[in-house]
């Protein structure tokens, strides 16, 4: 594995570099971790990377890999970089032969997406991008009840992504995090809404299989001065008949990352909670609440795919970084099932990759749209 990004005081890189080493099979040994050369150099150093392999720009590692032998050289890349630098790097190394696994949301816009999209397919090169959630062993238990038509037609979704940390302007106080999610040109047209609104439309789509075909957004930007949104209320209009709600916001005092989704069918419910991630609400009508826990037997028997996220035994919580990890983990299984030409298992190939990353930038694209033209249905 190689990284492009996470440098000293970055969060999602060193989020990527636990979760890719968590199960053994990934080992870090060369990266371009940061803009500034001598961050780089020294994150190489605390990551224990040989010192001619942490390299001061991205260019240069392409060109210095390529010259190792085959076996040598690093099989994929992680991109951990800001927003603006997700289509040049990506693309970069998917044309230089290199497989790669990227931060999202994928690109700027949307012409960015399709032409990302040619050039995966031109590569042949295994793409995967991280959108998180889904790698949480209920969130796939809950994607195949809808699959095993468990909930019946699907009628309704409601998902939120509320936190706080926003509420006062500290990009101006130069806080990295939150200096290039605000800044237009890092992060692109939406603040809130590109950064956490992605990973809810995202979650919902994968648990329901239903695709968004309209939002009505009102985006509002709530602390003065900042350039992006930092709240958003959406009405969404699903394939099927399904009709949604979607709200995120960054400046909702007392929130930490309550990400949370309800899907209601014509014959059951569920309902799930990143912050307490092991456990999948069922409701059926005139029952008893269903509390499905994660780990047991029951729920292995339902969910193959939930069985192979899960690392522990039922009742040591497993979480964020084992999420992350999940998606790794099925990542390198089919980069290494590529590299052996053989046929990856159907279950190793349940990771997002480049169409996620287009339907995501369309969503930007719709509720950003639709807001400003004073909250119209707008088609995704």
């Amino acid at each position: 594995m190689g990284m492009v990004g996470g440098g000293p005081g970055a969060f999602i890189g060193e989020v990527h570099r636990k979760a890719a080493r968590m199960d053994g099979g990934v080992e870090l040994v060369a990266g371009a971790f940061d803009i500034s050369p001598r961050k780089s150099k020294q994150m190489g150093r605390e990551q224990g990377i040989d010192s001619r392999r942490a390299y001061t720009d991205y260019e240069t590692m392409i060109e210095r890999e390529l010259r190792l032998p085959e076996s040598e050289r690093v099989d994929f890349v992680s991109i951990t970089a800001p927003n603006n630098w997700h289509f040049p790097m990506a693309k970069a190394f998917l044309e230089a032969g290199f497989h790669v696994m990227c931060e999202k949301p994928m690109t700027m816009d949307v012409r960015e997406a399709l032409a990302l999209e040619k050039v995966v397919k031109r590569s042949r090169k295994i793409f995967g991008l991280m959108h998180n959630y889904p790698g949480y062993p209920m969130v796939k238990l809950a994607r195949d009840m809808v699959r095993q038509g468990d909930l019946g037609k699907i009628l309704k979704i409601v998902v939120q992504y509320p936190q706080g940390w926003l509420i006062r302007p500290i990009e101006r106080q130069g806080q990295q995090q939150a200096s290039w999610r605000t800044d237009p040109k890092q992060s692109g047209a939406a603040g809130c809404m590109g950064d956490i609104g992605t990973h809810a439309c995202h979650l919902a789509e994968y648990i329901s299989g239903l695709k968004t075909q309209q939002v009505c957004a009102d985006l509002t930007t709530f602390v003065k001065g900042r350039r992006l949104d930092d709240d958003g209320n959406c009405l969404l209009r699903f394939n099927r008949g399904a009709k949604g709600i979607l709200h995120a916001s960054q400046v909702s005092i007392g929130e930490e990352n309550n990400l949370a989704i309800w899907v209601y069918g014509e014959d059951a419910s569920i309902e799930w909670h990143q912050e307490h991630p092991n456990y999948l609400y069922v409701n059926r009508i005139d029952a008893p609440q269903e509390v499905w826990k994660r780990g047991n037997d029951y729920v292995a028997a339902k969910s193959p795919a939930a069985d192979r996220a899960t690392r522990l035994p039922f009742g040591h919580p497993e979480a964020f970084l084992e999420a992350f990890a999940n998606n790794y983990c099925n990542f390198a299984d089919t980069v290494r099932a590529r590299m052996e030409r053989k046929k990856a298992d159907p279950l190793a190939l349940d990771f997002p990759g480049v169409a996620d990353g287009i339907r995501g930038m369309r969503f930007i694209r719709a509720v950003v749209s639709s807001s400003g033209k004073g909250a119209k249905w707008v088609r995704m």
